[in-house]
């Protein structure tokens, strides 16, 4: 199972949050290393097979931004001298899978906000409907242009051949010769 080690000298005393880019990786589980009692280091599974593509087998969520924060986790995660990042993909139509742009941030260091296009940013969000008055187009043209088109579909309808194309005989001579047989 392909895996990513972090090994993070000095120590973070804290994990808040650990931001990714996403690469066709399906499912990750998170361990840390901890000083144990008497010097002794430990691993501990502090997050379990967290879903990052909803179908492994589309590209839903194959390269998304993920942040994981404190609370997410399944222990602390203070002390912590090395993390180790557990890849999974189990379908066969992504081969190369990885976790990009790995950045961890202590308590009181926020994540920095991705940049988004300007005009992603100034979108109306959906709880504000755009104001259609004065907008709308006059109901008069609109019927007017809409029976133009129905007229149209019919005229196209009419000029269609009515009667089928039959099925012709061709002979091996008139392949050779090149004159055609006509229908019986």
């Amino acid at each position: 199972m392909p895996s990513l080690d972090l090994l993070l000298r000095p120590p973070v005393p804290q994990v808040q949050e650990i931001v990714f880019r996403n690469f066709y990786t399906a499912f990750l589980s998170v361990r840390v290393q901890r000083p144990g009692p008497g010097g002794s280091r430990r691993w501990v599974t502090c997050l379990r097979n967290l879903c990052l593509m909803p179908c492994p087998h589309t590209e839903e969520g194959s390269q998304d931004y993920f942040c994981l924060h404190r609370h997410q986790m399944l222990c602390d995660v203070d002390q912590v001298t090395a993390m180790r990042f557990i890849l999974r993909q189990p379908s066969p139509v992504w081969l190369h899978f990885t976790i990009e742009d790995l950045q961890i941030f202590p308590p009181g260091q926020k994540s920095p906000q991705k940049d988004f296009p300007s005009w992603l940013s100034q979108l109306t969000p959906p709880e504000q409907p755009a104001s259609l008055h004065g907008e709308l187009p006059d109901p008069e043209k609109v019927s007017t242009e809409v029976q133009q088109m129905w007229v149209l579909t019919e005229v196209i309808r009419a000029r269609q051949a009515a009667a089928r194309i039959g099925r012709f005989d061709v002979s091996p001579t008139t392949l050779l010769m090149g004159t055609p047989t006509l229908p019986h």
